[in-house]
């Protein structure tokens, strides 16, 4: 009989889970169909690709959540690139079935993506696996396994559409490969979804019972009485913990030695505020402007992004709203807008570079977010700033859009301009900008800090937040802030989670943005901090 054992991984989305564990097999890469003419299989393929296409459609017509379209819409495109499947056709008229070439060719692009020193492409390896294995299940004429609810999933890797079409009630993910901020990791933190990654030690089987310790980073297989009973104290202590954090939503978020905090959100689109209540938040810390130029469709007027940038406004209530110019580039192509073909497009033309590189572009969306201040305080944020001369030039053209808004008699209320801090160098120097405001953006400077890849699981374990580079860079940044009565806040992953909200608050910072779903945990967390001093 086997005995307990304990899995390391690494958190992706806390919580805890227990139930049978679900071993999620691979799609099979052999076949055992017969192959017909060339012109045969090269029709089988093609009706593949297009059911696979119709399907996701279905998906993505369903899908609220910018995030999780974005990945959606990215899958539809490449199945319709010819250069994608091309090759399969090709190996389909040589005399493969179309099994073996789709599987092929799509195994060669996976290694490719996998291989690249482009942290775009190296994350986009799991959406090919996922329309590789989605195709060859159509060709075999299956379905996916199903995942019973209140069930531990344990995967190599899960694909982000196989998680979208899921009903996870009372399940946990434990996955071998992933990093905590692969697709998957980000859907299922906004679905309050158990999930741990990178788990080590696994060479034998994973079988029977499991509990998921989404606190903590560990799988436990076959738990004993005694690890059971210890497990259900410590979950039932988080569900106290929680409801008593509820408490704290109402308020102002303050230290035990009674600091104020400001607690914003994150916002991707007007829907995402539609069920919150303003009094919960000091306002909205980070809007992703980019919902406005995801669609495909032709590219917004002046008018459209103010009417967008206004609901938001209007239900802020008063409080301060952070509009972020589009920060399109790196893990964000949007077509006819970002530039193509780039060798490394993390370190390429995007955010502010790509803006400025357009100026009647760049001037209207200035607009737009002006003409929403009308409605109350706005926050224009400039996102990948690297030099002073960048800023500069934005506050330039945003004196003149503001001029001409005057001279047309379009009414401008209160506003400010500040920069998202995320290059290592702009956060050494960042008494060289002159700005409003600061917000550091603590996704990207990880991973430029460190050097690693934000979506490589090889790397987990190097690529972490309070990394002590990492905090002196973010303490630099409050310091100076702080010295000059500017608020310098965080609206990255770091700013949700509990783990490292104290070690932002040791730095100094005293403004966070995060999802709406981390309020209540985060604001209880400030309030214990500085307990045992206080």
């Amino acid at each position: 009989m086997v005995g307990e054992r304990h899995i390391k991984g690494y958190v992706a989305s806390r919580g805890y889970a227990a139930g049978p564990i679900h071993v999620l097999a691979e799609v099979d890469m052999q076949s055992t169909a017969s192959t017909g003419t060339p012109e045969e299989e090269a029709g089988k393929l093609k009706a593949a690709l297009a059911g696979a296409g119709e399907d996701l459609t279905l998906l993505l017509d369903g899908l609220e959540d910018d995030d999780a379209a974005g990945i959606v819409e990215f899958q539809i495109a490449m199945l319709e690139d010819e250069e994608l499947f091309g090759p399969a056709l090709t190996a389909i008229a040589a005399g493969k079935s179309a099994h073996e070439g789709w599987r092929d060719c799509m195994n060669a692009a996976v290694e490719d993506y996998r291989s690249s020193d482009d942290s775009y492409f190296a994350e986009r390896a799991t959406d090919l696996v996922d329309m590789r294995d989605r195709v060859l299940r159509a060709l075999a004429g299956i379905g996916e396994t199903e995942i019973s609810p209140g069930t531990i999933v344990v995967a190599n890797d899960l694909s982000p559409t196989r998680f979208l079409t899921t009903d996870w009630s009372g399940c946990g993910v434990a996955l071998h490969g992933g990093s905590p901020t692969a697709h998957v990791a980000i859907l299922a933190r906004a679905r309050g979804v158990p999930m741990i990654v990178g788990l080590n030690g696994t060479d034998a089987p994973v079988a029977g019972d499991g509990l998921l310790d989404a606190e903590n980073g560990v799988l436990i297989v076959s738990p004993r009485a005694e690890t059971r009973r210890r497990f259900e104290q410590d979950w039932k202590g988080a569900r106290e913990q929680a409801v008593r954090d509820r408490v704290y939503l109402d308020k102002p978020a303050l230290t035990a030695a009674g600091n104020r905090v400001k607690t914003y959100i994150n916002c991707a689109q007007p829907a995402d505020l539609e069920a919150l209540d303003p009094a919960h938040c000091d306002g909205v810390g980070l809007v992703r402007t980019e919902f406005l130029f995801e669609d495909g469709a032709a590219l917004p007027t002046e008018d459209e992004q103010y009417e967008d940038y206004r609901r938001i406004v209007d239900w802020a209530d008063g409080r301060p709203v952070t509009l972020r110019t589009l920060d399109a580039g790196g893990d964000k192509p949007i077509a006819g807008v970002t530039i193509d073909g780039e060798s490394n497009p993390f370190l390429g033309v995007r955010g502010i570079r790509l803006s400025l590189m357009d100026p009647p572009f760049f001037k209207q969306q200035l607009r737009a977010m002006l003409r929403a201040s009308a409605h109350g305080p706005v926050k224009i944020m400039v996102p990948m700033v690297t030099a002073p001369s960048e800023m500069a030039a934005v506050r330039d053209m945003l004196d003149e859009a503001a001029s001409e808004l005057r001279a047309a008699g379009k009414a401008i209320g209160s506003y400010q301009l500040g920069m998202m801090v995320e290059v290592p160098s702009a956060a050494i120097s960042v008494e060289e900008f002159d700005c409003d405001f600061y917000s550091i953006g603590s996704n990207d400077l990880v991973q430029y800090v460190t050097a690693c890849g934000r979506d490589n699981p090889a790397l987990n374990h190097l690529a972490r937040p309070d990394a002590s580079a990492v905090l002196s860079l973010i303490r630099h940044v409050a310091g100076f802030g702080a010295s000059k009565g500017r608020e310098v806040s965080v609206c990255g992953d770091m700013a949700g989670d509990p783990a490292y909200v104290p070690k932002l608050l040791d730095c100094g910072i005293d403004a966070l943005s995060m999802a709406p779903t981390a309020l209540a945990r985060v604001k209880g967390v400030i309030a214990r901090h500085g307990e045992d001093a206080a």
